[in-house]
């Protein structure tokens, strides 16, 4: 078992690991070694999960969150395979330590007067500037 975050234990069957090539520079090491790591994480069937942090984990993974709920995550940055694992697997437990932080509650506030007088003058200055930019109109006629 994995600590996650406070309270929040992963077991070790929930992430499941695969070996891939990994992409870019590197040579003759880099097409023969399979050292990149796809690490996937099935967010909403997890058992230790509690929901709410299941909802802002999937929220917190974007577009690494596919439509099953599966949390993927993609390490190739580093020479070995073994490195890459840690890689992928310190970023997973970063995000699980994030979604189980509760939001702060946003504290509704004022605009002061200073910022509506400054508000007012520059929508003033615009429209002045936009009513220059009119036709002249004849009042001759």
């Amino acid at each position: 078992m994995i600590e996650a975050a406070p309270g929040i234990w992963l077991l070790d069957e929930e992430i499941v690991e695969r070996a891939a090539r990994a992409s870019g520079p590197g040579g003759q090491h880099v097409n023969k070694t399979s050292s990149a790591i796809e690490l996937r994480f099935d967010v909403r069937n997890s058992p230790t999960l509690p929901e709410e942090v299941k909802a802002r984990l999937i929220k917190l993974g974007g577009s690494r969150v596919s439509q099953d709920g599966v949390l993927i995550l993609f390490a190739q940055g580093e020479r070995s395979q073994e490195m890459n694992r840690q890689d992928a697997r310190t970023r997973l437990l970063a995000l699980i330590r994030r979604a189980a932080e509760p939001p702060k509650k946003r504290v509704a506030t004022k605009p002061t007067y200073g910022s509506k007088v400054r508000r007012l003058a520059t929508k003033r200055r615009r429209s002045d500037v936009k009513s220059a930019r009119a036709k002249p109109v004849d009042e001759d006629i």
